[in-house]
Formats: structure tokens, sequence, C-alpha cells
């Protein structure tokens, strides 16, 4: 009896420690995101091309620097030793914006460390699926309750960000960040398990492992999967720069709209999230998925023909329903196309989302200005419809649909 209770106990530390790194880790990202392109601006005085260059590079290097690191931890190393290194290159890069106003070693220096600190966020979730699948726990549900408290980071990151920038300066906001990253690495290296890498034995045959770790170019499932994040989040970074704008160009409507939409979606975001979860046994992933979807056509149409203030704040439950559902089971989603490559599984989704940071602001710059604002909800309903249609290209195979 006193076993079982001390290895309740014990769970109960691990999964606690889980939900503090994860909020910790995401409040250091969402320190240092908002104020970026202020840093840039008015501490390095540089112009908006080069702001727009070091966005575009930056992201870029994550990508690649994250799928380094992914394809390294499903090989070898212990994962949370990986985690603990992300953390340590997020220190360095905390403290090289902390203490360098020159845009080249920001550019080269900064940008390499924050590439690889990237990473620290899929190898969280990663180890937390390994955590979840070894001590019995229902992992949907699980990664659902880690994945809403990076959600609750970017509730209060943004606001504490401008709040240090403003108040006491960027050196403290970053110096900041910087010890967030130093707190994780401690509840990381205390408290988060090792756990073994047995990936093999959640596959029922030879031929589940042959199609597992077959070339990700040559899985359609993958290709299809990636290619519908991609034109989800893509519409949905176009909405998310384009409507301040929107609400004041071209509705006339008050300037703290625009706040108080991104609020409310967020906070409704936190409960889908988790209600999602709990969902998946009765109605499977990919159902989840085009529920979701749905909502987003839903969204995207009321954006086009409903202009009030009253209409957009209903809207937003949709807005909710299509994100807080993708993101917490679409990491799930490739972690179950992918049960031998857990890390290259959450770093696909995560770069996924990336690359649509990129696609979306290339294509919300071209479109407000040649076509109105109007155009960007068009194509996004558009970007929304294509991601369904990739979806349901996706194969409902035993992993894929439980």
């Amino acid at each position: 009896m006193s076993k079982a209770s001390s290895f309740r106990q014990k769970q109960s530390i691990v999964f606690l420690a889980f939900l503090i790194t994860t909020f910790i880790i995401g409040i250091a990202g969402a320190l240092q995101s908002p104020t970026l392109s202020r840093f840039l601006t008015f501490e390095v005085n540089v112009n908006s091309h080069l702001v727009g260059l070091f966005f575009s590079i930056n992201a870029l290097a994550s990508i690649v620097g994250s799928f380094l690191l992914a394809k390294y931890s499903d090989k070898k190393g212990d994962r949370r030793y990986i985690v603990i290194f992300c953390c340590l290159m997020g220190v360095a890069n905390s403290v090289t914006f902390a203490f360098t106003r020159h845009y080249f070693i920001l550019i080269t220096l900064g940008v390499l460390f924050a590439a690889l600190s990237s990473a620290a966020m899929p190898q969280v979730f990663a180890l937390a699926r390994e955590y979840a699948v070894k001590s019995g726990r229902n992992v949907v549900a699980f990664n659902s309750i880690i994945r809403a408290q990076l959600s609750l980071a970017w509730v209060f990151g943004p606001p504490i960000s401008f709040g240090l920038a403003l108040s006491f300066g960027f050196t403290v906001m970053y110096l900041t960040a910087m010890s967030m990253f130093i707190i994780a690495m401690f509840f990381v290296a205390i408290f988060l398990p090792s756990v073994e890498k047995n990936p093999t034995s959640q596959l029922s045959s030879a031929a589940d492992l042959q199609a597992a770790n077959i070339p990700l170019w040559k899985n359609r499932n993958i290709v299809c999967l990636l290619l519908s994040t991609v034109f989800m989040w893509t519409a949905n970074m176009m909405y998310i720069i384009d409507m301040p704008l929107y609400v004041d160009l071209v509705l006339h409507l008050p300037d703290s709209l625009p706040g108080v939409l991104m609020g409310l979606a967020a906070g409704i975001e936190i409960p889908v999230m988790l209600i999602a979860g709990f969902l998946v046994p009765s109605l499977g992933k990919r159902n989840l998925f085009f529920i979701a979807i749905i909502c987003g056509l839903i969204f995207y149409i009321g954006m086009i023909f409903f202009t009030s203030k009253f209409a957009l704040l209903v809207l937003q439950l949709f807005n909710a329903l299509f994100i807080g559902i993708v993101a917490n089971i679409g990491i799930i989603y490739f972690q179950d196309l992918l049960p031998t490559r857990m890390g290259v599984a959450s770093t696909l989704f995560n770069n996924g989302i990336v690359f649509s940071v990129i696609l979306a602001g290339v294509l919300q710059g071209f479109v407000s200005d040649a076509y109105g604002h109007e155009a960007i909800y068009w194509i996004a309903l558009v970007m929304v419809a294509v991601s369904l249609l990739f979806c349901a290209l996706v194969k409902d195979g035993k992993k894929a649909s439980q």
C-alpha cells in the first residue's frame, strides 16, 4: 500500500513539474517575441526592412535548428539533457539581447542561440508523450493539460513583456526571460523523468514499424497533415496580423476591440483544449480535426459578412474552437503517425506553425496593399477549405484515428 501511495505521489510531482516547466518556458518565449520588433526598431535603430529580414532569418533558423535536434533526440541521448541544453541556449540568447545592440551580432549569434533554444518546447512535449505512455496515463488528456499551460503563458507573457520593456527597459526584460530559462532548467534536471526509448513496443506489426520509419517526404499521411497544418495556421496568422488594422481602418470600430477579441479567444481556447482532450476516445482525433476546421470555415465566413462589434465577439467562439482543438490535438496526431520519432513529430507540428508565420507575413503585406484588407479573409477562407481537403487525405489508420 505504501509503495502504491509513493508511486502516485511521485507521479503527481512529475505531472506538476511538466506543468511548471511548460508554463515557465512558455513565459520565457512570451516575454521575448511580442516586443522583438520594437526592440529592433527603437533600441537597435534599424529600418522596417531589416526588422522583416531578422524575423525571416530567425524563423528559418528555428525550423532548421529544432529539426536537427529532434532527429538527434529520437536516435540517442536523454531527452531531459536536450531540454536543458535548449534552455541553456535560451539563457545565452537572452544575455546576448540584453547587452548587445549591434544588428550583425544579433542576427548571427543571437539567431543561432534562438534557433537551438526553440527546440525546448517540442522536446518537452515529446518527453511528456513518452512518459504518459510508460506510466499508463491518458496520453491525450495528459497532453491537453500540459498544452493549456503554454496557452496560459501567452495570456500573461505579452502584457508582462511590454510592462517590463516600457517601464524598466529591454535589458531588464531580457534578463527576466533569462531567469525563466534558468528556473526551467532546474525543474527539468531535478523533477522530470528519464524515459527509456522503446517506440517499437507501440507498434502492432513489422509493417507498422516499416511505415513509421519511411522517409518523411514519402509518408503521404505526414505530408498531407503537414500541409493541412500549414494552410490552417497561415490563415490564423494572417488574421492575427491583419485584424487590428481591419477593425480600425475598414470597420472603424474602437481601438481597444482587437485586444478584447484576442483575449476573449485565448480565454475560450484553454477550456476547449481540455475538453477536446477528453473527447478524443469517443470522437477520435480525425473527427475532431474535421469539427475544428469546419468551425474555422464558419469563423472566416463570419469575418467576411458580419462587421458589427457584437458579431465579431460572437465569432470568437468559433475561432477558439478552431485553434483550441488543432493546437491541442495536432501534435498528438503527428506523434501517432510517427510513433518511433516523437521528437521529429512534435517538431514538425511546431515548424509547420513557424513556417506559417513567415508565409502569413508575406501574404498579408502584399494582399492588403494590393487588394485591401477585406481580401485577406477571403484568402484565409480558401486556405481553411484547402486544409480540410488535405486533412481528408490522411488515412484513418489504427493509430491516427483513436
